[in-house]
């Protein structure tokens, strides 16, 4: 993990994609310093970092776009599965290079509300909360990209793909709000994402059984729970909605309170995807 984690690191110094996102991050957070803490004379320093939150849905795929997608694509990842060390130890020794990249800007951006606080009463620990909140939110959605670039060997699909989930994860609470909040609507939402859980394991495992067993068995847990008391679906999907944002339990940091479920949220995404990322690389290293 310690060689792929420094071939990793080193590459993203040697080519334009880490000094664009580490530029693209820190230009946001200059604008909207100068625009909240400087001209409008905001003392919240979270505030800058909670606006600023959107920039996550251009500088993520940008710099996860390339990390597996172009191994396929330069049949590198060949070369990978040849060597003595598991897909566990490759895709965590590439995430945590992208991490240490995301890492170096915003400890950059953590020098800000300690400068500011030499000008005026900036509250440093809602400060320092919200910048750790939203460290974790990002390593978050890197982890996310990470896993859209393993399942495809095109860089500019996997920057699409990743821009589209980014975007739908910013807009959930949102979308969310717009959803109905009927027993049936939630029942019927729950059937579709069932279906096409299904859909995706029989792409993944290219086993029938495994991929009706996966859709057919949660189908008739779902179908007798309604029978049994629909009132339980009555606003459940739209609620699992917006407990599912990322960016919304981010906005509980710009809020002034540390969230330790939050934290444990963002983790729980990170195990997952980069589980799943594994997983993905492991079926074409059995493939091959």
């Amino acid at each position: 993990m310690k060689a792929v984690f420094r071939h990793e690191l080193s590459s993203y110094f040697t080519n334009v994609t880490g000094y664009v996102f580490g530029a693209f991050l820190l230009l946001f957070a200059g604008i909207y310093t100068m625009a909240f803490n400087l001209k409008s004379m905001v003392t919240n320093f979270e505030y800058v970092l909670g606006n600023m939150s959107f920039a996550f849905l251009i500088i993520v795929p940008i710099l996860t776009m390339r990390v597996l997608a172009e191994e396929k694509k330069q049949k590198t990842d060949q070369l990978l599965y040849s060597l003595p060390i598991n897909m566990t130890n490759v895709v965590l020794g590439k995430y945590f290079a992208l991490l240490v990249m995301f890492l170096i800007p915003v400890g950059i951006v953590s020098i800000y509300p300690i400068i500011l606080s030499a000008f005026g009463n900036i509250h440093l620990p809602a400060s320092f909360g919200t910048i750790v909140g939203f460290f974790f939110m990002g390593a978050a959605l890197i982890a996310i990209g990470v896993f859209i670039s393993s399942i495809t060997e095109n860089q500019a699909v996997a920057a699409g793909l990743c821009f589209v989930v980014m975007l739908i994860n910013y807009y959930l609470y949102t979308i969310a709000a717009y959803t109905s909040t009927s027993a049936f609507a939630s029942f019927a939402a729950f059937s579709a994402i069932f279906l096409v859980f299904a859909i995706v394991v029989r792409l993944m495992t290219k086993n029938t059984i495994i991929a009706v067993s996966a859709g057919v068995l949660p189908e008739i847990v779902l179908i007798v729970i309604y029978i049994i008391d629909s009132s339980k679906f009555e606003g459940l999907f739209p609620e699992i909605m917006q407990q599912l944002s990322l960016f919304e339990r981010f906005y509980v940091f710009v809020d002034g309170v540390f969230d330790l479920t939050s934290i444990v949220y963002f983790l729980t995404v990170i195990a997952i995807f980069l589980f799943l990322a594994v997983q993905s690389m492991e079926k074409r290293r059995w493939s091959e």
